[in-house]
């Protein structure tokens, strides 16, 4: 009966949006999270998010129709300054996360004050920074892109697995193995970026870093390779996923009078 209910929900198209957007957006941010805590740049995923919000609200005031084709070019820009700056002995990689993070977050707040385009201010920054309704809203298109963007991560990482793994663990000895660790690394900041504006639509900006974070230190607990920490990482992730995503739903039908 319960599941038969259940499948009765999944019949709501914005239910299933909800899951499946919830799922890939997770399953890209466990994958990368093992490296970028690796790496110790765990916050760039939290920096990265303010710099989305701060293109996200230029783009309202420029009243864009699909403010994806400037959130996206400009985050990755941002994602490659991050780490490579992060790299240099006179920045760390945390300073070069609060400059640019910080510095995006005021300028596009100040921006939405300034050039406000909506009587509800508040509620389109808390929107933004916690993604409140974003997962109930979203649109077959966005729903498409997700779906892309997440096949050509999954692609990629797969594709260059050893590469990447080499670069986190150890990059001054693989420059010296002849890997070219600045095109990996450019290549993990884009990637970086592409979940950072998918993840907004879920959790907003403030809670990103708890999908790239979390799976990453608790599959670190449990396992010691690589290989094994990324693939736990990425079950608990789609687990937690779906179990969020598919809460409220789950809810209504436990509450209901049998």
């Amino acid at each position: 009966m319960m599941f038969e209910k259940l499948v009765f929900y999944l019949q709501y198209p914005f239910v299933r949006y909800a899951l499946v957007v919830g799922v890939l957006t997770a399953l890209c941010s466990s994958l990368l999270g093992v490296t970028l805590v690796l790496k110790r740049f765990s916050f760039i995923g939290d920096g990265l998010s303010h710099v989305a919000f701060g293109v996200i609200a230029v783009a309202s005031v420029l009243k864009l129709t699909d403010d994806m084709l400037l959130v996206l070019p400009v985050t990755a820009v941002c994602a490659v300054l991050i780490l490579r700056t992060g790299q240099k002995a006179k920045i760390s990689g945390d300073a070069a996360i609060a400059m640019i993070s910080v510095g995006a977050m005021a300028f596009g707040y100040l921006i939405m004050n300034v050039f406000s385009t909506s009587p509800n201010l508040s509620g389109d920054v808390c929107s933004t920074l916690f993604g409140s309704t974003s997962i109930l809203t979203l649109r077959r298109k966005d729903v498409r892109l997700c779906i892309a963007l997440s096949v050509l991560i999954v692609v990629a990482f797969i594709m260059f697995y050893n590469k990447i793994f080499a670069v986190s663990f150890d990059e001054e000895f693989s420059r010296s193995a002849g890997t070219k660790a600045d095109m990996y690394n450019n290549l993990i900041a884009v990637i970086t970026a592409a979940v950072i504006v998918l993840a907004m639509n879920l959790v907003g900006s403030l809670l990103i870093s708890a999908l790239i974070v979390f799976p990453a230190l608790s599959a670190m607990r449990l396992f010691k390779s690589f290989r094994s920490v990324t693939i736990c990482s990425a079950v608990l992730s789609v687990i937690c996923a779906f179990r969020a995503s598919s809460s409220p739903y789950l809810q209504g039908l436990l509450s209901e009078p049998r």
